[in-house]
């Protein structure tokens, strides 16, 4: 491959703005640059406190291109820690080459990064392994490929908690959509709205100023409380919304839940305690995203009248009793 095609490649890869066609286009490039027998692309899922694999995409000589392994049940993924290599690529952040199991040769993982972990890996199977020019320009490769995604999220952050924005979430619901369109064979994604309890009181005690320091360091306590894959948006004001990549009825609960208790257990500077209220719900494959932000809000507005501080889920609700859907409910106004 010579260099200009190289470079013509990676600026053909980088044209891509969804992360997963990024990765592909990554993929497909690297496979024909080191005339590899297999590249694949893993995603890291992280379930309660059990990181695992998924295979997004994997690339051979002998059978083509396969797509997505997706289980009905997502803890039959491996898990990150049985296969050490893995584990060692996702904890340093860095390329691992190792002699495979079954004695076909070198191998090499690469982390593709996250903000601030490891969200998924790269994994090589090329004849003889890597040999070290390849292993650095693939260096290079995941270096360009991740410094345009740090500009795109430039444009699509917001400007005081980096979290993504309210625009880039319209753009982003068709993707999870999609996923939602698969949970017949693995776990669907799931909605939350957040919303700051009595934030107004904070405003008007302590100002502005300290005002925007929780904002900030609610939005910290949400990156360390989900996985890369995860998406986190402000949506204005006190608000913010989540998009659980996938998950089981159990662990979306688990995740939602863990975040109201860091809050809680949080000693924010001279405000002192904060709580947060969460509504969420399953994202269906023929959801818009103003169907679901009204049932996420439905149940978060339901968590406000029971006295706040509380994680509750939409079709929980539904099931118990204590929400009926929008056209048999016509009567309640919930505030």
């Amino acid at each position: 491959m010579s260099t200009a095609f190289l470079i013509d490649s990676v600026a053909n890869a980088t044209a891509h703005r969804d992360r997963d066609d990024l990765d592909a286009a990554v993929a497909r490039l690297v496979f024909e640059f080191v005339d590899a027998r297999r590249v694949a692309v893993y995603r890291v899922i992280d379930e309660g406190c059990e990181p695992r694999l998924q295979r997004r995409l994997a690339l051979t000589r002998d059978c083509g291109e396969l797509g997505p392994e997706n289980p009905r049940d997502p803890t039959r993924l491996p898990r990150v820690s049985e296969h050490p290599p893995w584990h060692e690529c996702v904890t340093l952040r860095d390329c691992v080459h190792y002699e495979a199991a079954d004695g076909s040769g070198l191998r090499s993982l690469f982390p593709l990064l996250g903000e601030n972990d490891a969200i998924g890996l790269l994994e090589v199977d090329a004849d003889g392994g890597l040999d070290p020019r390849d292993a650095g320009l693939i260096h290079g490769i995941l270096r360009i490929v991740r410094n345009h995604l740090a500009l795109l999220d430039y444009g699509e952050r917001d400007t005081l908690t980096g979290l993504l924005n309210r625009r880039t979430f319209e753009s982003s619901f068709g993707k999870l959509r999609e996923r939602a369109a698969q949970a017949r064979v693995q776990e669907p994604p799931w909605l939350a709205v957040v919303d700051i309890d009595r934030f107004k009181s904070v405003n008007d005690n302590y100002g502005h100023l300290f005002g925007d320091e929780v904002l900030l360091l609610v939005s910290r306590l949400m990156r360390s409380c989900f996985r890369g894959a995860d998406q986190l948006f402000r949506f204005g004001g006190e608000e913010f919304v989540i998009a659980l990549d996938a998950a089981s009825t159990g662990g979306a609960a688990i995740a939602f839940n863990r975040l109201r208790g860091a809050v809680e257990q949080y000693a924010f500077p001279q405000v002192g305690r904060v709580t947060v209220s969460i509504g969420y719900t399953r994202l269906a494959g023929s959801d818009n995203s103003a169907a679901a932000i009204e049932r996420a809000d439905a149940a978060l507005y339901v968590a406000k009248s029971a006295g706040r501080n509380q994680s509750l889920s939409y079709e929980a609700l539904i099931d118990s009793g204590r929400l009926r859907r929008k056209e048999e409910r016509a009567d309640v106004v919930l505030f």
